[in-house]
């Protein structure tokens, strides 16, 4: 028999890169099996999820880094009774905290890069902890609200080192998934909150609500130490590296213009959340509504819509394309928003839900996309910063809507986040465009 022709040894770069290629490649897989002709053909497999501990544990991050954040918002009249204060002074309570996410999410992504993934979101996750059980102690709105803003610095050890942790751990075909349901865990942790301090408040007290809140907390803690596995695919940061500036990652990503876009597409995202949010209640308490303070509040049972939809919209994303899927999310949260112009209150719900569902398709989008724009190594860095523009966004949007709102109502309102929206849906298009290097490079 002749021999068997020995393949040529493969040049050392031209070998790594084919590793790093395979081991990233989308969900497309080459096959024969279906051929019986022998030629290839293409098959598309499902993506690849791991362990389902693994995914519950992410799922539980998302949940339990929202849980704590918004939870004063339904006992904002309550604390305006108690502590004689004004509507903007125990707003603070809310605020506080997300100021403290926009000041900590980008330090954080500087330094986060040679700690372990899996140790900054387990610590963080006790840690907070603590804050939150503290803010039961307070006896003035000043303790509170310096309670509140701990919880926001410590916050983002959890969930800006777990989407640097997904983008990292799956592969191409998986993230987008596994992500929206990292987004999803979110949305129901963001509802928790304010149900679990609304009715503990109601029953007992208000103070009982924190401490609710700081067991429930520990207890999720303590299963995502058990369930999340160790990273095993972080870079390690090179030894030469420790000499640098620690905010050239910070600099690089300034300089990146596809990290740029997703950075002012995450702004667009939370105003346009905030805002509709905000002053929606405004709309809804006068006629021809007339609700309560209590039946606004049921209004965040629309949030567990997006907890279906968007992991459905994740395993539609690897195919479309995360561009198609931000201008599509864009679009559902522009038809929400008119549809709340309407003066049938099932309509304004529809139009609620539609909308925060865009949201959160439009935040996995986003979040799961820098893992194109930020190079391995310096993912950390580039989603502090993108939570950082995300958490000033939802700032702004408690703000600016207000000028709108004395202009003209709600019609006005809804004018300004549909063009915030139309914005996001440009940025999309032309800031997540290839960069052509890469695709020479490729």
């Amino acid at each position: 028999m002749p021999d068997t022709p020995t393949p040529a040894p493969r040049d050392a770069a031209l070998s790594e890169a084919l590793d790093v290629l395979a081991a990233e490649a989308p969900a497309a897989e080459l096959t024969n099996a279906a051929e019986p002709s022998g030629r290839f053909t293409f098959r598309r497999r499902f993506p690849t999820l791991g362990a389902p501990r693994a995914i519950v544990a992410v799922f539980l991050c998302g949940l339990f880094a929202f849980i704590d954040l918004y939870a004063t918002q339904p006992l904002l009249p309550l604390f305006a009774r108690l502590f004689h204060a004004s509507k903007a002074q125990v707003g603070l309570t809310v605020s506080a905290s997300t100021l403290g996410v926009a000041i900590a999410a980008p330090l954080l992504g500087i330094f986060a890069e040679r700690l372990s993934r899996k140790r900054v979101i387990v610590a963080s996750l006790f840690a907070v902890v603590v804050p939150t059980v503290l803010a039961a102690t307070a006896h003035s709105l000043q303790a509170l609200v310096f309670w509140r803003f701990l919880q926001g610095i410590l916050v983002p050890g959890i969930f800006v080192i777990t989407i640097t942790y997904i983008t990292e751990e799956w592969g191409a075909d998986s993230v987008a998934l596994v992500m929206s349901l990292y987004v999803s865990g979110t949305a129901l942790g963001g509802f928790l909150g304010r149900l679990i301090t609304g009715i503990v408040t109601a029953h007992l007290a208000w103070r009982y609500s924190f401490t609710v809140l700081g067991v429930v907390t520990l207890l999720g803690a303590i299963v995502v130490s058990q369930w999340l596995p160790h990273e095993r695919k972080r870079v390690a940061v090179r030894t030469g590296a420790r000499k640098e500036s620690a905010l050239l990652p910070i600099l690089a990503h300034l300089r990146n213009p596809r990290v740029l876009a997703t950075c002012w597409a995450g702004f667009n995202v939370l105003f346009s959340l905030v805002g509709l949010f905000t002053y929606v209640t405004f709309y809804l308490v006068a006629p021809p509504f007339g609700l309560s303070i209590q039946t606004l509040s049921y209004l965040f049972v629309v949030y567990l819509v997006g907890l279906v939809v968007t992991p459905a919209a994740g395993l539609w994303l690897p195919r479309i394309g995360l561009s198609v899927g931000m201008v599509g999310a864009n679009l559902l949260s522009f038809a929400g928003a008119l549809l709340t112009l309407s003066h049938v209150l099932p309509f304004v719900v529809l139009g609620l839900a539609m909308a925060c569902t865009g949201v959160f398709i439009s935040q996995a989008c986003a979040t799961s996309y820098l893992r194109e724009a930020s190079p391995l190594g310096g993912r950390a860095a580039a989603i502090g910063l993108y939570v950082c523009c995300y958490y000033i966004g939802g700032t702004v949007g408690g703000v600016v809507p207000s000028y709108a709102w004395a202009r003209g109502g709600w019609p006005a309102c809804v004018l300004l986040i549909g063009s915030v929206q139309w914005i996001t849906i440009v940025v999309a298009l032309v800031g997540w465009r290839p960069a052509r290097t890469a695709l020479a490079a490729g």
